[in-house]
C-alpha cells in the first residue's frame, strides 16, 4: 500500500507536519483521539500495542501509557492537554516517562497541535509538532517517529474501516 501519510521536516524551525485524509466523519476521527480504548486500538505500531494506565482527556488533563512490544518491552509515556476545542483541535505536550508518569528529562517534551478539519472526502487530519531544538527533533527522528507514526496512522484508518 502506498503511504498515504504526508511528512514534512522543517530542521531550520525544528518542527515537522503530518497530514493525513481519512475517510470518516470528524467525530469518529476525533473519539479515536479522544476515547481511551479507542487510542489504544490504534496508537501503537504493529506489532507493539498502546495500553492506557489513565486518561483525563480535559484542558490540564494527563494522558499516561505504554507503548508494550512483541518482546515484554515497555517505554512508558505521557501527554498534557492544553487546549481541547470540541471536533477541531487538540494542543498537548508529549513527553517520556517512567512508569509513575515522571517525565524523563533526557528526552524531548514535543508540543502537539493536531487539527480537524471536515473536507469532501471525509476528515483531515493535520499534526504540527514543535520542538525546542534541531538537537531534539533529530533525536525524536532517530527513534524511527515519523515512520511509527505512518504505521499508528496506517492502524487509524483500519479502526476507522472497521467501525
Amino acid at each position: 500500500m502506498k503511504d498515504k501519510t504526508i511528512v514534512q521536516i522543517d530542521r531550520e524551525a525544528a518542527t515537522m507536519f503530518i497530514m493525513r485524509v481519512f475517510a470518516a466523519e470528524v467525530s469518529a476521527v476525533w473519539k479515536h483521539f479522544s476515547e481511551k480504548e479507542l487510542l489504544d486500538s490504534w496508537w501503537a505500531p504493529k506489532p507493539w500495542k498502546c495500553e492506557t494506565k489513565s486518561l483525563d482527556f480535559s484542558e490540564g488533563g494527563v494522558w499516561q501509557y505504554a507503548m508494550a512490544g512483541p518482546e515484554g518491552e515497555r517505554h512508558h509515556a505521557g501527554v498534557r492537554y492544553s487546549e481541547i476545542m470540541f471536533h477541531r483541535s487538540i494542543a498537548w505536550s508529549d513527553y517520556f516517562s517512567d512508569s509513575a508518569g515522571n517525565i524523563d528529562a533526557d528526552k524531548p517534551v514535543v508540543d502537539w497541535l493536531i487539527g480537524f478539519t471536515g473536507v469532501q472526502e471525509g476528515t483531515k487530519l493535520t499534526v504540527n509538532l514543535h520542538f525546542k531544538s534541531t538537537a531534539e527533533l533529530e533525536k525524536i527522528l532517530n527513534f524511527g517517529f515519523a515512520e511509527g507514526f505512518s504505521a499508528g496512522l496506517d492502524n487509524l484508518e483500519q479502526a476507522l474501516n472497521s467501525r
